[in-house]
């Protein structure tokens, strides 16, 4: 059985010793080690490389936030959850935005922090029902009008089909397709197609 190597960045020993009581025993997961600070965390990184990395997204000496961006971009294959007593839009979408597979809050029963650790294990998304309906509540607030057109850009997107494919399927041109992109991304203040798959599945578009 292959099993799964985690690492927790926190400043709070409770949380430590939290995690790791409830991880105890979890044959497929295997706690390999913690740390309480951001540069210990990348000292650590330097020779080993979890799979998953339980990050506090408030620490002493960089914030959660800063440390996920550095991590995914030196070891793009360690999965990052962000962990935080704060159900804020402002906090998860700062974590999802610079590379976070997962939000929980601290408030995580064993059954939520395993089932978060599986799902991003697998290169999948994970958010705590909390913080899935504080991204969804704060999507509808203010929600932008978008056109039929632009929706149909905007599931084609979601489904994985380049400009090119979108263009074929719609009979447009590569041009007006790309201009339907860019006018999701500014009406929607987003930044990237990733975000723009999360967006169209958050508010049932595919």
């Amino acid at each position: 059985m292959t099993r799964i190597t985690v690492f927790i960045v926190d400043d709070h020993y409770m949380v430590i010793e939290g995690i790791r009581t409830l991880l105890h025993g979890e044959k497929d997961i295997e706690l390999i080690g913690h740390a309480a600070n951001a540069s210990s965390c990348l000292s650590f990184l330097q020779s080993n490389q979890p799979d998953v990395i339980l990050m506090d997204i408030s620490m002493p000496d960089k914030s959660g936030v800063d440390l996920c961006k550095e991590v995914r971009s030196a070891y793009p294959s360690v999965f990052v959850i962000g962990l935080s007593t704060f159900n804020q839009f402002t906090f998860i979408d700062a974590m999802m935005e610079n590379g976070a597979s997962g939000y929980l809050l601290k408030n995580a029963d064993k059954e939520e922090i395993i089932e978060a650790i599986h799902t991003v294990a697998k290169g999948k998304t994970y958010l705590s029902d909390e913080a899935a309906s504080t991204l969804k509540n704060a999507a509808h607030e203010d929600s932008p009008v978008l056109t039929r057109r632009e929706n149909e850009v905007l599931r084609l997107i979601a489904e994985g089909l380049s400009n090119p494919k979108i263009a074929e399927k719609l009979f447009l041109s590569l041009s007006t397709v790309d201009t339907h992109r860019k006018s999701l991304m500014r009406k929607l203040n987003i930044k990237n197609t990733a975000l723009l798959i999360r967006y169209a599945m958050e508010n049932n578009i595919i």
